[in-house]
């Protein structure tokens, strides 16, 4: 069985599969606020009790927030604190030549009203264009509000390697880097998990079941036609492409099928247990619609792959031709394919 804790920082402790937030934010349809914040009780209590959501997530802070409160007056403060929120700090792509302290500033303070708390458990820093080159400074105004204790935890979102040194060499504390990872997409072990390795920071990771495509729903069908359903099935049926394509993404699919019958399990559990057993990662982030996928995911930390489990797995992935590259490389370029379908400006307007 998978250790279902991990010690993410001193003395700060993390369940190993964590409840995404971007479900919840308004681009997703309707949200029912009051069986939303019953829902992200559910998930607490059936033992995933690490919360992940960003200053982007339109609602998201304060549903969070709202669930943190409903647990302290329902269950008490003590029972309240076991909850984990970690958020993400995203500065618009518009306003990196001119970022200041003062905006950094305001955004923490912002989400620290939203999600009703004094101090932010784990603040994790995105930066949209390497040829502004302030990332090292802002990280630096970061550090002072966790000198001040207004931020626990400092982590990053989706350096690549030279840029994650920079920071660390620094000086900045780092915990974590939230980044891509699958079966489909192992970019964070060409370079990254070395540099990570060497400096004491963990992987928190997103894309693991790749947007549902890594789901028993796949499994035997032809290839979807454009236009997709929504932006994020289009942005994981490009890592299939990269991967080498839809029939060696139909292999997996039977690989991981073979795996989750002998385990009981479905598809999706059996990708997000394998990301769980790579090196330098400490949990992963998964969405939940519901109270039952909420049951479902922490399934996750139940299964324990064997050597015959993961030699099936890596003969497909033996096979595929990518992505290549450093971390969010690909999705950095906003002329390429995959940094084409990326919003940029998601705070303008926001208060």
């Amino acid at each position: 069985m998978t250790a279902k804790t991990f010690e993410l920082g001193p003395g700060y402790t993390i369940s190993r599969v964590i409840r995404g937030g971007w479900q919840l934010a308004g681009g997703h349809g309707a949200i029912d606020r009051n069986q939303a914040v019953t829902d992200l009780i559910a998930t607490f209590d059936a033992g995933i009790w690490t919360y992940d959501c960003a200053d982007i997530y339109t609602g998201v802070e304060e549903l969070i927030g709202a669930a943190r409160l409903r647990l302290a007056s329902e269950r008490g403060l003590d029972v309240a604190a076991r909850m984990k929120v970690h958020t993400k700090l995203v500065p618009d792509l518009e306003r990196l030549a001119t970022i200041s302290r003062d905006y950094i500033r305001g955004i923490v303070e912002q989400s620290l009203r939203r999600l009703k708390t004094e101090r932010l458990d784990l603040v994790q820093f995105h930066w949209w264009d390497y040829d502004q080159p302030r990332y090292v400074e802002a990280m630096g105004w970061l550090d002072e509000l966790r000198r001040e204790g207004k931020v626990r935890n400092l982590g990053t979102t989706n350096f690549d390697t030279p840029r994650l040194a920079e920071i660390l060499a620094a000086g900045t504390p780092l915990v974590s880097q939230q980044l891509q990872y699958s079966v489909l997409d192992q970019r964070p072990a060409h370079s990254l998990a070395a540099l990570a390795a060497k400096n004491g920071v963990s992987f928190l990771c997103y894309g693991s079941v790749a947007g549902g495509f890594l789901s028993d729903k796949w499994l035997g069908v032809p290839e979807p036609a454009t236009p997709l359903e929504n932006r994020s099935l289009v942005k994981y049926k490009l890592i299939i492409d990269d991967f080498g394509g839809w029939d060696l993404f139909q292999q997996l699919l039977q690989a991981l099928k073979a795996v989750g019958d002998r385990h009981g399990v479905d598809i999706a559990t059996v990708a997000s247990a394998w990301v769980l057993e790579q090196p330098r990662v400490a949990a992963v982030i998964v969405g939940a619609r519901n109270q039952a996928h909420a049951l479902a995911n922490a399934g996750i930390m139940d299964v324990a792959l064997d050597a015959d489990d993961r030699a099936k797995i890596a003969a497909v992935i033996a096979q595929s031709q990518g992505p290549l590259g450093d971390v969010y490389t690909l999705e950095r370029d906003r002329h390429g394919r995959h940094g084409s379908i990326m919003h940029y400006n998601l705070n303008a307007g926001r208060t």
